[in-house]
């Protein structure tokens, strides 16, 4: 059986473990919650490991944590004290870290192994949501420092194999993501998001060859700069999309957060 590929936002921070900022609105982050909550009910069967690439982790070269046991790297800042005690003990998996550098290799990519770093935000928040038991093998790979969307295709064209072993991947980012702009109310912002946020879900629908143009070129996109000033929340999506091969995508979950569009994507 081969797995779907995701491309999630994973919310502010700890967002979904706190109360809302004071003046936001009290649902702020709910809708958000439930589509994570809900996403595993969503899959023909259960995934023996994930694979997860989180907008926050970025390196010279593609380097994949495969640690057997992980710790948590609390990369955000400001918020409450009991955030940071928040908990997601997970396995890790050397040999699925094993494997995505063989899969890896002959594409042209010579990767590294990191153990001693800690599944970031991007990767533990919206898992203590999708899979809250913690229950299933994690290995997390970087993005690429150039955040060259091509190579970042490639990336998952590479891994597309995983799919057929048991291997949910799962790009974790913000389709959306400016944020200067993201709390004020200004509707240029917010129309803005709206014309970045209808090109995506035509780019998603395409079929895969105009689909890779498209995301390749994604800079190209009307208020494309507006929305990802720096598109480091966007790329965890060209390597699920890479990964999809001729599978079709389409926007999976919807919501305006503050008056800003921001979509999930599935492919296969």
């Amino acid at each position: 059986m081969t797995h779907p590929t995701l491309y999630i936002p994973h919310g502010g921070g700890p967002c979904f473990f706190m109360e809302p900022m004071p003046g936001a609105a009290p649902d702020l982050w709910d809708r958000m919650e439930a589509y994570l909550r809900g996403i595993s009910a969503t899959l023909a069967q259960r995934p023996k490991a994930l694979l997860v690439i989180s907008a926050h982790w970025e390196c010279e070269q593609a380097t994949v944590l495969a640690s057997a046991r992980h710790s948590l790297l609390y990369d955000y800042y400001g918020f409450p004290e009991h955030t940071y005690r928040l908990e997601y003990p997970a396995a890790g998996s050397p040999e699925l870290g094993a494997r995505v550098r063989e899969l890896l290799a002959p594409a042209g990519f010579s990767a590294a192994v990191e153990t001693e770093r800690g599944l970031d935000h991007g990767v533990f928040i919206p898992l203590k949501l999708i899979y809250p038991e913690a229950d299933i093998p994690v290995v997390q790979l970087s993005l690429l420092h150039d955040l060259d969307p091509a190579r970042h295709l490639a990336l998952g064209h590479a891994l597309a194999p995983l799919r057929d072993e048991g291997v949910l991947i799962i790009g974790s980012g913000m389709s959306y993501h400016n944020l200067r702009n993201i709390f004020s109310p200004d509707e240029a912002s917010n129309a803005a998001s709206r014309r970045f946020d209808a090109w995506l879900e035509n780019a998603i629908a395409a079929e895969p060859r105009e689909r890779e143009r498209l995301l390749n070129e994604w800079h190209k996109a009307p208020d494309a700069r507006l929305c990802h000033p720096r598109s480091e929340h966007l790329l965890p999506l060209m390597v699920v999309a890479g990964a999809a091969e001729k599978d079709p995508g389409r926007i999976d979950y919807r919501d305006s957060l503050m008056g800003k569009q921001v979509s999930a994507c599935r492919f296969g």
